[in-house]
Parts: C-alpha cells; structure tokens; sequence
C-alpha cells in the first residue's frame, strides 16, 4: 500500500513541520505589537473624548445627558456592525479587516475635530461691558427703578445676525457623526485581534499576551488624558484672541480649551496604527499543543475540536459568504443556548454599566466637586488612576499563567476582587465637600446656608438699586468668602484693571461677618474651596487609585472566562457578541441616564447666545455625589446577585465537560482495541505494515 498515494506524512516528506513549540512565531509576534499599538490608539482617543466633556459642553452649551449621547455614539457605531463583523471577519482576513477599521477609526477622529474649524470665535458668557475707550470701565451696576429691577433681566445686547449664524446649525451633530463612525471603525479589532491570538498562541500563554494586550491598551488612556489635560490648558481659539484680555481662567466654569487640538494628533497616531496590519498574513501555523501529534501538517490547520472537524479546514481559498450566511442563526442559537455564557453575558452587562458611566463623568465629578480644573483632573486621571489600571490587567494576567487558574479559579478570583473592591468605593461616601458658597444659590446673602434655590432669590435688598439680569453667569469672590453670581448681584459699583485682573469696588453686599464693614472688593472668579475639602481630596485619590487596582485585578480572568467556557469554533463570534450586548445594553444607555441624573443636581444652568439653558454652571455638591456614587455603587450591588446562580451553572458545565471527556477517552479505548483486533486478523493473510489502518490519516 503506497502510503504517499494515500495521503499520509512521513518524517522525510516535510522535515520541518509548521507547528510552534517553544517560542512565539515572528509573525504573531508581530500582530502583538500590531495589535497592542491599535489598542493603544484606539484608547487614546477614547479616553481623549471623555476628556473633552466638560469642553464640549460648554463650546456647544449642551447639558450633560446630551453630552452623553455623543459618548454613546461610538457604541452605537459598533451596535451597527459588530455582530457581522465578528462572524464574517473571522473567516476572511482578519489583519486586514482590523486595517481598515484602524482608517475609519482616524477619519472619525478627524471629522469630531471639524466644527471647530466651522463654527465662530467662543463668545464668553460675561455681563461685564467694557467702555469704547478701555481706560475706564462701565458700571456694573447700571441704575434702575425699582419697577424694572423686579424685572430681572437687562436689556438684550445681542448681535442678531451673530445670533442667526449661530443657530442654524448644531455643530454637535459633527461630533456625533464622528464618534459612530470612530465606533464602526473600531468594531474589528477587539474580536478580531483576541481571537488571533488565542487560535496561534499556546494554551498557556494566550492569558499573558492577552494581558499585554490589555495593558497596553490602558496605557493608551494615560496618554489620552494627558493630552487631554494640556490642550484644557490652551484656549481654545489660541493664536486668534489676545489672551490678556480674558476675563476666565482655566479654573471657571465657562472655561473652553483647545478640545479640536488633540482630535487631530489622535487621528493621525489611529491612522499610523492601521500600517503594519496590510502587511501580517491570514493565518499562522497551529502551536503545537493545539492540534493532535498523530496529524499531518496538513491536518495541523485545521480548526481544534470542531464538530465537524473534517471539513472546517482553515482555507487559504476565498470563503463561502452563501454558506456562512446561513450558518449565522444557527451558530448565534449554540451560543445562547449556552447558560454558562449568558449568566456572565448578564453580569458584565451590569458592571459595565456601573464602570462606564462612572468614567465617563470622574473628571467631571473631580471639578465640581472637589473644584479642581479640568486640566488637573485630566492630569489627575493620566498619571495617577489609569496606571494603576494597567497594573491591575497585567497583573490578573501574570496571576493565571502563574497559578494556571482553570475557568472556576478565574470566576472566583473575577468575583473576589470585584467585591473587595466594592467594599473599598463605600468609603467615597465620607469624602465629601460642602457646597460652594454661592450668594442667593446656596447661602441668603447674609450667609445663612441651606437656601433652597430660586430665581427671584438672586435679588436682595443690596442689589436693589442696580438693573441685574438673572440669567448671567459672571461669578466674583467676595473678600468675605462668598461668591456673588455676577459682579451687578454682588451690588458692585466700579472696577479697576483689564482682563482676569479686574477689581471690583464698592460691592454693597459684600460684608465682613460680625463687623459693619460692608461696600469691600471682589474680583473676578468663584471663591476657592474649604480648606477640609482641600484636605480630602488626596485621601480621595489614594482610595481611587487602590479600588480601581484591585477591580483590575479580575479583567484578564473575566476575558478569559468567556473564551474558555464555549467551544473553540465559536469563541471570535461570541467575543462579537459580548461587545455588541455590553455597547448596546451599557455603553449607549449608562452615559446618557448618568448624566441625565446628574443633571438632576444642577443649580444654575447657563444660557445660549441666542437664548435658551445651556451648559450648567454650579451643581449641588452633595446631591452629585449621593447620586452619582449611589447609582455606581448600586449596579455593582445588582450584579453580584447573579453570581451565585452563574456559579452554579459553571460547576454544572465543568462537570459535564470532565464527563464528555471521559466518555470521549474510553470511546477511543475501545476503538483501538478494535484496530489491535482487527491487525491480529489482518496478519493472517497479509503482512502488517500494509494491514494496520493508518492513523495519520484519520481525525
């Protein structure tokens, strides 16, 4: 019998096998460095969007809940491709689909950064007039009847042909646009990428890399917030405005920085990243601990522990897109019907909720509430908080490799530190701050705190001779303390300097308390914050910084978890399927009711150019955090509910898989003593090298 006519494989047809045995091949090495640079920037320029929120509320005077729905765009952009991307994209040519998402994910970068480009010069909020001659300055409190003060707002100034060019178009709609299409972009390399590596890495190492992956792609984030915190710094229409003449520093409210600046320097690095991947082949050869060492090099590729093994070869000719079409409904019916896959699908559901509304609004919730500028909060967030991140991925990774944690030892270790962590973030509730001391906000303007805010409160029998609009924003710091929502409501008659070092003098409501000293100064700008605020605050961090490691911790063994509870075949798809769940049922919905509750807690809100709530000016301090904090903490408390059915239904799954493989290992027992049977027979008549039924060939 002509075993080559036959198909089988000897030692000296091919002496060089394409397995991997000890070391990672040069290609895979290089999709890891692929991979982990396009993690990298799409990372970048995540985390560089949820910088730029407070910036984009503010240059488009949007409210927060608004503002996230922009930020679930993204997720959006996924929702409309992702399932078919993970399906198709992991038959056809994985490093070059991931390439052309890395350029739509730059594209959209660049189209988020266009209104800029558009739209006029940031008009600042103020109700500070300047005179022709600039050597003296107006009034800020014009004189007025009694009659028109009751009124409550001055008489409108506005540029109606600025106004019209204003409002006929919302330049938003350009941010959201780009932001889907960045979403749509960054579908594949998730799914994709993790699925590459885990078919072509060794058993063993696959969590390793994954979590090096991860980790890079944490990095990612401490960039994005970096350069988040220094274009915060820069105006935003620098090199068009004389910066001496602002009335604003980086710290008030009204505050807009260059946001367009880094969407340009995030889209260029996205499309770098899309570079090497046109360059990395469809497939790799099988590590040798993932196919049988009876097989043929052939045989070595095809698909492990498919069903129908012999005719899912990993083909190099163009794939069936008829027949995968109609294998999509069957295969997304075996995944579901998995419970084991479902009750985790329903966990990370939740949890994403809670994490993902809770860092789309951090820096946002450092600013108010512990009255830190956006730019340090940003600063804050990159060099403190996402390091401690990575390591915790990382060191998740290195955890299972180290102690080779099986699916049950990666659940509990997942669930552990989830819950330490939780108990950590309880403590956030005791390091609150006081509200600010707004006057006719949230303090009388004698003082008296615990005001419950109206319009009409902002009058007083101090300001009563002077014609003040209710509806501006231009806070100024009382030598008392107090911040007065405008220099015409602190009853303020003249003032002295230019720019963010004008003086206000002659303020009839400012008083020193317990003394008759009243008409002090105030100058331009809130009140800084309570020393016992400022002492927290690091505290604060310290806590951050420990309970996001920690929650860490368990994000490598929650990955892996998902890809070693379904069958191998299946994993690409339902890595798709779990991003696709997790973006629509948290990454759309959790900004958007997160800020929608946040916006609960505003107190005075801004107005647009052309009339109507802007952007919110000062939030209630501890009604933000109790809510904020409450509804984090309280979708982390709902999930741990499903973990105990979810890890009853995994001893079951383990149970069952231990007795497959059982009954699997006696079936083969038997079918060899029927192939020794069969060859002692055989022997009779013909010799046994040509009687003994060639194993190599078979699968």
């Amino acid at each position: 019998m002509d075993n080559t006519a036959a198909g089988s494989w000897t030692p000296d047809d091919n002496p060089t096998p394409p397995t991997v045995k000890n070391s990672c091949h040069p290609n895979l090495k290089r999709f890891l460095a692929s991979l982990s640079f396009a993690y990298f920037a799409k990372a970048l320029s995540g985390s560089y969007m949820k910088s730029t929120i407070t910036q984009l509320e503010r240059r488009f005077d949007i409210p927060s809940y608004l503002i996230g729905i922009i930020d679930g765009s993204f997720e959006v952009g996924n929702l409309l491709v992702i399932a078919f991307v993970s399906y198709f994209g992991a038959k056809l040519h994985r490093p070059k689909i991931i390439a052309i998402g890395c350029v739509l994910m730059s594209f959209g970068t660049f189209l988020i950064a266009m209104p800029h480009f558009l739209i006029g010069r940031y008009k600042i909020e103020t109700s500070v007039r300047w005179s022709v001659n600039s050597t003296n300055n107006l009034s800020p409190c014009p004189a007025s009847s009694p009659e028109s003060t009751r009124a409550g707002d001055s008489p409108s100034l506005l540029n109606s042909r600025g106004c019209e060019r204003e409002s006929s178009v919302s330049m938003w709609i350009y941010v959201l646009l780009g932001n889907i299409l960045r979403g749509i972009g960054e579908t594949p390399v998730q799914p994709l990428g993790i699925s590459y590596i885990d078919d072509y890495a060794q058993t063993e190492n696959a969590a390793l890399y994954i979590g090096c992956v991860q980790t890079i792609s944490i990095i990612g984030p401490v960039f994005g917030y970096l350069l988040g915190s220094l274009c915060a710094k820069i105006y935003v229409d620098i090199g068009y405005v004389d910066l001496e003449t602002l009335t604003i520093t980086p710290g008030d409210a009204r505050w807009v920085g260059a946001w367009w600046l880094g969407y340009l320097i995030a889209g260029t690095i996205t499309l770098m990243s899309a570079v090497p991947f046109w360059f990395l082949p469809k497939s790799l050869p099988m590590p040798v601990d993932k196919h049988d060492s009876s097989c043929t090099p052939e045989q070595t590729r095809f698909i492990k522990d498919s069903p129908t093994m012999e005719h899912k070869f990993r083909p190099e000719e163009p794939a069936n897109l008829h027949q995968m079409a109609k294998e999509f409904v069957p295969t997304l019916k075996s995944l579901l019907g998995n419970p084991v896959y479902v009750t985790f699908l329903c966990v990370t559901i939740i949890q994403f909720n809670s994490l993902i509304g809770m860092v789309t609004y951090k820096p946002k919730y450092i600013e108010q509430h512990y009255g830190q500028s956006a730019s340090k909060a940003n600063f804050l967030m990159g060099m403190i908080n996402i390091p401690a991140v990575a390591l915790g991925m990382f060191s998740g990774g290195v955890v299972m490799k180290k102690y080779k944690l099986g699916i049950m030892g990666a659940a509990k270790f997942a669930f552990g530190t989830s819950l330490l962590g939780f108990f950590l973030s309880l403590f956030f509730f005791a390091m609150g701050c006081e509200n600010s001391k707004v006057a006719g906000v949230t303090v009388s303007y004698t003082g008296v705190e615990g005001l419950s805010y109206q319009e009409q409160s902002l009058f007083s029998e101090c300001n009563s001779g002077c014609l003040c609009s209710r509806r501006d924003w231009d806070p100024v710091c009382g030598e008392n303390g107090i911040t007065y929502v405008s220099p015409c409501l602190a009853g303020c008659s003249s003032s002295t300097g230019s720019g963010k070092y004008t003086v206000f003098a002659n303020c009839s409501c400012v008083a020193l308390p317990d003394t008759q000293q009243v008409n002090l100064t105030a100058s331009l700008g809130q009140c800084p914050r309570s020393d016992s605020c400022d002492k927290v605050f690091p505290y604060f961090l310290a806590l951050s910084v420990l309970s996001s490691f920690i929650i860490s911790l368990g994000g490598t063994p929650g990955f892996m978890l998902l890809v070693r509870c379904i069958r191998p075949e299946l994993k690409c798809f339902a890595l798709g399927i779990h991003s696709l769940a997790t973006r629509t049922f948290a990454g759309i919905p959790a900004p958007i009711y997160f800020g929608a509750v946040i916006d609960t807690t505003c107190l005075k809100w801004g107005n647009k150019m052309c009339g109507g709530r802007g952007a919110c000016r000062i939030y209630n301090t501890s009604a933000y955090r109790t809510l904020y904090l409450g509804l984090t903490l309280g979708l982390r408390t709902a999930s741990f509910f499903l973990c105990y059915p979810g890890f009853a239904l995994l001893k079951r799954h383990i149970k069952m898989e231990e007795k497959n493989a059982l009954t699997n290992g006696s079936a083969e027992l038997e079918s060899l003593r029927k192939e020794e049977n069969s060859s002692e027979h055989c022997e009779q008549f013909i010799p046994a090298s040509d009687c003994i039924p060639d194993r190599e060939t078979r699968l």
